[in-house]
């Protein structure tokens, strides 16, 4: 009895150790909060009392995000990939936060489009996604740092189990695997000044980082920009059996993944 007594003790007094006090005092600033894990998860913090600071891609997401939380909620139109859109947030974000600097910087902003076997894709389709979700997150990250370093807080980044295995082609699994090298890096540069780098690696989830044109249509643009060369060499069968039903739902951030149904 006694040893579970102790245990029980230990337990609380871990849990009580980890746990956020004074909420409502601190800032957290999100990309990527017109749809998905962004704009899921800075509804959830206003919800718990947090100062949220929101950057969406698009006004009309901003403006629904605002209606639909409180005034504990700011937005922000921010481009991951414009560097003057970049300084104007932080600027943003610095006249918001003061000197108790930011608590938490989350970096969620991404696209997954194109994607589709690597020979089918262009370099401009590589660097697309890349730009994104790895040059983007990388340089959002290194405006912010000076108002993490001052509170002492943390940085998340949206990686994916996409950044552990590769399982499409295109620049969505390679800027992921970069986000991966990126955190690994600045976690341990970080530590000498008390900030926490974290990543989140979500499974299969619907999400519209997909968009709403349908996978077979995107891929049928893919086939038919190619030329008649590489058609040639894949087949008309190969191209075939990358329609349903031979898709496996098997990538993060909702990816169905194009997966001939011998592989699968």
């Amino acid at each position: 009895m006694a040893a579970i007594t102790d245990l029980s003790f230990m337990y609380r007094w871990f849990k009580n150790c980890n746990l956020v006090r004074n909420l409502s005092d601190k800032y957290v600033f999100i990309t990527g909060c017109d749809s998905g894990f962004g704009n899921l998860l800075a509804r959830q913090l206003v919800d718990r009392g947090m100062r949220v600071l929101a950057a969406c891609f698009t006004e009309e997401g901003a403006q629904k995000l605002r209606q639909d939380t409180s005034y504990r909620l700011q937005t922000i139109l921010l481009d991951v990939t414009k560097t003057e859109s970049i300084q104007a947030a932080t600027q943003w974000v610095r006249d918001q936060v003061g000197e108790q600097g930011l608590w938490a910087l989350v970096n969620n902003a991404g696209v997954g489009l194109p994607s589709g076997p690597n020979e089918w894709l262009l370099k401009e389709d590589f660097v697309k996604v890349i730009n994104v979700n790895l040059v983007g997150l990388i340089e959002v990250t290194l405006h912010m740092l000076p108002l993490v370093k001052k509170a002492r807080g943390r940085i998340v980044n949206m990686s994916s189990s996409g950044g552990r295995v590769a399982v499409i082609g295109g620049g969505y699994c390679v800027s992921k695997f970069g986000v991966e090298a990126f955190s690994d890096s600045i976690r341990r540069e970080l530590h000498y000044f008390g900030v926490k780098v974290s990543i989140i690696e979500p499974g299969n989830y619907r999400t519209s980082i997909l968009g709403k044109e349908g996978l077979v249509s995107r891929m049928q643009r893919l086939w038919e920009r190619l030329p008649q060369e590489t058609r040639d060499s894949y087949g008309e069968e190969y191209f075939h059996n990358y329609h349903p039903p031979s898709w496996a739902s098997c990538c993060s951030c909702g990816f169905q993944v194009l997966i001939p149904y011998w592989q699968v």
